[in-house]
């Protein structure tokens, strides 16, 4: 079993930054895909960034330049830094992690973006 914790969501003015971070437990390999979604109430589930088994990283179209994915395999553990939030980047973001056909996922956490 792998069990996803996420945590760094909050509220925060248009043009700040946060630090999302999603630290994973139980049976990891380093190397397997991670990365985070976003979805908002009544609508479906969207990519946000993600890390590939091979060291690829994709963004959505509407978070490049602002947003970067980081790994930290020592510490099974994936962050995702974001700078000049919108007021549409207001979601709530959920970490993922894939290993053999199988997507696990955390439980999310909110990231309201208000002045």
């Amino acid at each position: 079993q792998v069990q996803l914790v996420e945590s760094g969501g909050g509220l925060v003015q248009p043009g700040g930054s946060l630090r999302l971070s999603c630290a994973a437990s139980g049976s990891i390999f380093s190397n397997n895909a991670m990365g985070w979604y976003r979805q908002a109430p009544g609508k479906q589930r969207e990519l946000v960034a993600t890390i590939a088994s091979s060291g690829v990283i994709n963004y959505a179209d509407s978070v490049k330049g602002r947003f970067t994915i980081s790994r930290d395999n020592a510490k099974n553990t994936v962050y995702l830094q974001m700078n000049s939030l919108k007021p549409e980047d207001t979601d709530v973001y959920y970490c993922y992690y894939w290993r053999a056909g199988v997507t696990y996922w955390g439980k999310g956490t909110l990231v309201t973006v208000s002045s």
